[in-house]
């Protein structure tokens, strides 16, 4: 029988070349945990969690994609980037430090919403990540906003 309310957001796979440095980005500068290992005989999956969000890390089977750049690759298919709400973009980018490999901005966005501040970096597979401050919602696209 399925969900009353319809699947719900499970998890992002992640193609890795090297599993233990992209859990160490995003355990310490993301918050995440690992949640679960399973041992495949000669590779493992490593499950890391945040809330309700999970990445999941797999030995990448290749060599690398091309590399992406600015706010991620825009061909259909590939996905552009993971993005993530912070309280202060600068103060992220300090924690960072030499880890911050940045590929766009930070960047300020008060035309649309007055506060939002977005900065784009890699990871260490390449995999561009957006960390934002002070998103909202547009609240009159709600069914009931007027």
């Amino acid at each position: 029988m399925a969900d009353a309310d319809g699947p719900r957001w499970s998890h992002v796979g992640l193609n890795c070349a090297d599993q233990k440095a992209t859990e160490e980005f995003y355990t310490r500068y993301f918050g995440f945990s690992r949640a679960r290992v399973v041992d495949l005989g000669e590779a493992r999956i490593v499950f890391l969690r945040k809330g309700d969000a999970y990445l999941e890390l797999f030995a990448a089977a290749e060599g690398p994609a091309r590399p992406a750049h600015d706010d991620g690759p825009q061909a259909p298919g590939r996905i552009r980037h993971l993005a993530f709400q912070t309280g202060s973009v600068d103060a992220f980018l300090a924690d960072l430090g030499d880890a911050a490999e940045v590929t766009l901005g930070p960047l300020d966005f008060d035309d649309f919403i007055c506060g939002w501040r977005t900065v784009w970096l890699r990871d260490p597979d390449g995999v561009i990540v957006e960390v934002s401050q002070g998103y909202e919602d547009d609240r009159s696209h709600d069914k009931d906003g007027v």
